[in-house]
């Protein structure tokens, strides 16, 4: 026998030595590398499985799995489809692939037990003309590098590596340097390419035995080509928007905060004025409203978004504020309709509403609000994120929330095409989203007789007067505190830098630049007179900490103390920030602390006074109390939908568990009016559906 024994005294227990080790047949066994110790069971257990390869076509390949057992082991290979690899019977399957395939291996015993290994993909490439080194072990061998490339503004970037490895390599991409999050695959894609993804490419490949690096390829922006038909322009393009979370009687919402962050990024790249707000009560939302209509003009190019709990009542949409009570009334919300009347009496070129909200007929009883018809200008466009009656969802895609209408509007809203094709592309992904088929369908409604696009350029002539007053009214909201440093008496320095979120969302950086001879292991901490509260920091919503952590970056290095001040509408008076500094003292081994008061005014949008705006002022977008006829009583559209307790539910709700519903109880989950659906990525919905088919 080639093994040696080894007894074990104290647990009396037996060894067999396995320096030379080789297949063979043993009960059990326990230990480290060396030795195993001999057990007393039947089970068979894998001590190799076998490992995933990448390979040119026609390389020899090996795949091995060890067990160990009771008895003589045999073993068969098996191919993704399940069928049996005639021939393949032994624990090294030997083989020249010709295609990528999954492979697995049943180890069994002569009891009839059986065990099987982990699945191993083999993938075959074939990059041309390429000789591997004659010596390769295995380690990560570059076929293919990623090539430069110049890519439009709002295209897509897409670089491909290729490498073979045994094990196969694994793939991580860098942009400048920078490892990017989540890009561990040979592709990397990215939409909607903009000024941020300019820079150098390269990806770091590596499996057990080495890392190698492949070449840097540099993606360079460039601006779309300009059409040859005529150019429209615009004397200017200004952004409003608002998103509710927060809410006082309803169910907290979660894609606001990226859906508007994101959004007010791509519009600033278009060239817009961006004033973008988060939680705001039915008089913040007017006084904003009435703001924004004052940065509109003859030739302006004006973008409303709303994204929040909302609902339609007799052919009007109505946005839910934060303070609405419960049951809301239209006397409680904001009229969508009266609001695109106001903006096409400021004779705008362009007026773009964008609604992310439900459209669920709500108390039909109402009788219309008194508002005129829109005038036949070609000038109006409305995007709906569903249709009537129906309700809009979110998802959690990956570890970020983001509504399914604002995902796809802003994949696409850089494109040099007239509005109405981009919206009509967002409508065409969204139905194609499995995760919200049969519940909710975009809906678009417009009078554009021009082909205007969102990426029109500025042309100011002949409206320069108008452009001055409007860049002082806009630069008011967008103001942020000057950075400033603090000194304390113990010589100690602290750098307050600051950063906009939002509108009304300002976040304080606070920095120790020096210490000064007395001062030892400085901590600094902030607070604010007034208090603003964090409406981020409900303890609740935790899935909100990938979402936030990603907003928190910024160019300030490593601040030693953070504080993020949101509703600065509701600001009145000065803004005070109490800087207090512990430190201990060199001389008297005392700790102590300081206290330092730096006025920073009003910063952002706190600088409107939305409070002063008088009721005569936001009358444009207020909402007389509606009336209701003693003799004609509005009929609802479709009776058997009126459910009276419904009147209250979310306006954006979670999308379905597709998987769940699936496996476990469809009808239930298929009847969102019995259980509020759960999210779900789409990626999961690919693989449940492919489980399921099989």
């Amino acid at each position: 026998m080639p093994y040696s024994l080894i007894r074990d005294g104290n647990h009396d227990q037996w060894f067999v030595s396995l320096s030379e080790f080789k297949p063979f047949s043993l009960s059990g066994y326990l230990g480290d590398s060396n030795n195993v110790c001999i057990l007393l069971f039947s089970e068979i257990v894998i001590v190799q499985h076998p490992v995933s390869v990448c390979v040119p076509r026609n390389y020899t390949v090996t795949l091995s799995v060890r067990a160990v057992g009771s008895g003589a082991l045999h073993y068969q290979w098996f191919q993704s489809d399940q069928t049996e690899v005639q021939g393949a019977t032994e624990a090294d399957f030997v083989f020249t692939p010709q295609n990528s395939q999954l492979y697995v291996c049943r180890v069994n015993d002569k009891h009839n037990n059986c065990v099987f290994s982990e699945w191993v993909k083999v993938k075959v490439s074939d990059p041309g003309a390429l000789c591997l080194p004659e010596a390769w072990r295995g380690e990560p061998h570059i076929a293919v590098n990623p090539l430069s490339q110049t890519v439009q503004l709002g295209q897509s970037i897409r670089l491909q590596c290729t490498a073979f490895g045994i094990p196969a390599p694994h793939y991580q991409w860098y942009q400048n340097g920078n490892p990017l999050q989540g890009k561990t695959k040979e592709t990397l894609q990215i939409e909607n390419a903009n000024k941020d993804h300019e820079g150098s490419y390269l990806c770091a490949i590596s499996n057990v035995l080495e890392e190698k690096w492949t070449e840097a390829a540099e993606v360079t922006i460039v601006l779309p080509d300009k059409p040859t038909a005529k150019s429209l322009t615009a004397t200017d393009k200004v952004a409003l928007l608002i998103g509710n979370l927060n809410y006082s009687h309803f169910p907290n919402l979660m894609a606001p905060v990226m859906d508007v962050h994101e959004l007010a990024s791509l519009l600033q790249q278009l060239g817009f004025r961006v004033v973008s707000l988060l939680d705001l009560t039915k008089a913040e939302m007017q006084a904003a409203i009435s703001k924004f209509l004052q940065l509109l003009n003859r030739g302006v190019y004006a973008l409303f978004y709303y994204a929040g709990h909302g609902y339609e009542c007799s052919g009007r949409n109505y946005l839910v504020p934060i303070d609405a009570p419960q049951p809301y009334r239209p006397e409680n919300c904001v009229n969508v309709q009266r609001v695109m009347c106001s903006m096409q009496a400021k004779c705008t070129a362009l007026n773009v509403v964008l609604l992310d909200t439900c459209r669920k007929w709500y108390n039909q009883h109402y009788a219309p609000s008194q508002i005129r018809s829109l005038a036949p200008l070609g000038n109006t466009v409305y995007g709906y994120a569903t249709c009537e009656d129906a309700e809009a969802f979110e998802v959690q895609d990956g570890e970020r929330s983001s509504s399914i209408f604002t995902k796809y509007l802003n994949r696409h809203i850089l494109r040099p095409e007239k509005v109405t094709r981009v919206l009509e592309r967002v409508s065409e992904d969204l139905g194609r989203d499995p995760l919200v088929t049969g519940k909710q369908v975009m809906e678009i409604k417009h009078t554009l007789k021009d082909s205007r696009a969102l990426t029109d350029p500025v042309r100011t002539t002949g409206h320069t007067g108008e452009l001055y007053l409007r860049d002082m009214c806009w630069m008011r909201a967008n103001e942020l505190p000057r950075r400033c440093l603090v000194t304390f008496s113990c010589g100690a320095e602290v750098e307050l830098n600051f950063s906009a979120m939002f509108s009304n969302v300002v976040i304080v950086f606070a920095t120790v630049r020096a210490m000064g001879s007395r001062a030892l292991d400085c901590r600094v901490s902030l607070k604010t007179t007034p208090v603003l509260k964090d409406i981020f920091s409900n303890s609740s919503r935790q899935d909100w900490a990938h979402d936030m952590a990603s907003l928190l970056l910024c160019t300030v290095d490593n601040p030693d103390c953070t504080l993020r001040l949101c509703g600065l509408q509701k600001l009145q008076d000065p803004l005070v920030i109490t800087v207090d500094l512990h430190y201990t003292d060199a001389e008297r081994k005392l700790r102590i602390s300081e206290t330092r008061k730096e006025n920073i005014g009003k910063p952002l949008v706190a600088r409107w006074e939305l409070h002063k705006i008088t009721h005569t002022e936001a009358a444009a977008c207020r909402e007389e109390v509606p009336f209701r006829s003693v003799d004609q009583k509005a009929a609802p559209r479709h009776p058997s939908y009126q459910m009276p307790d419904e009147g209250c539910r979310p306006s954006t709700r979670k999308a379905l568990n597709t998987r769940q519903c699936n496996a476990t109880m469809p009808t239930e989950c298929m009847d969102s009016r019995r259980k509020e659906p759960e999210e779900d990525d789409e990626n999961d919905f690919f693989k449940c559906v492919q489980g399921n088919s099989s």
